[in-house]
């Protein structure tokens, strides 16, 4: 099974996917950016996001399945899906694949999500790039919300996300 935690840039996921293979014993993360920062060691091709990139979709969906048929288990995997089309076709492989996937969106009001944002002291390199991309996923929300599981994670604290997410499974 593939547990997708999908939310805008610094809604928590990479905090709830650790958290998440904390209490789940057979978890393990995915972290897809990585399947990205190899590409761009050898794809020229200029691109604002690597998702854009046809290769990084198939890698990823293949890169799961890989995992997946060879050690087992859960994959929880913290990656923004904003572009409809692009999770249409990642979570298709995947299921070809026979993997069960579940999709689920942490969400965060806006001002506690800018608060967070401005307050990160681990990744505050990202500030700009996740506050720019708060008006993409306000525009995805209507098909987010109707594709995923929801978790207002606005007042939660992670564990109490994980512990959430759980339940929803």
């Amino acid at each position: 099974m593939i547990v997708w935690l999908n939310g805008t840039f610094g809604a928590g996921k990479t905090t709830a996917a650790e958290e998440l293979v904390e209490v789940m014993p057979d978890a393990r993360t995915f972290d897809p950016e990585c399947v990205g920062f190899m590409l761009r060691r050898f794809i020229t091709e200029p691109v604002g996001d690597f998702q854009d990139w046809p290769a990084w979709r198939a890698l990823v969906t293949e890169t799961a399945h890989q995992i997946l048929q060879h050690y087992g288990g859960t994959l929880v995997v913290p990656m923004t899906l904003l572009r409809r089309e692009y999770a249409n076709e990642i979570f298709a492989g995947l299921r070809e694949h026979g993997i069960d996937v579940r999709h689920v969106l942490l969400h965060v009001d806006d001002d506690e999500l800018v608060r967070r944002i401005e307050s990160d002291q681990v990744e505050s390199g990202a500030r700009d790039w996740r506050l720019e991309h708060i008006s993409p996923y306000r525009d995805a929300l209507a098909w987010l919300r109707d594709d995923a599981a929801v978790v207002d994670t606005t007042h939660m604290a992670p564990v109490d996300v994980a512990q959430k997410v759980v339940g929803l499974l």
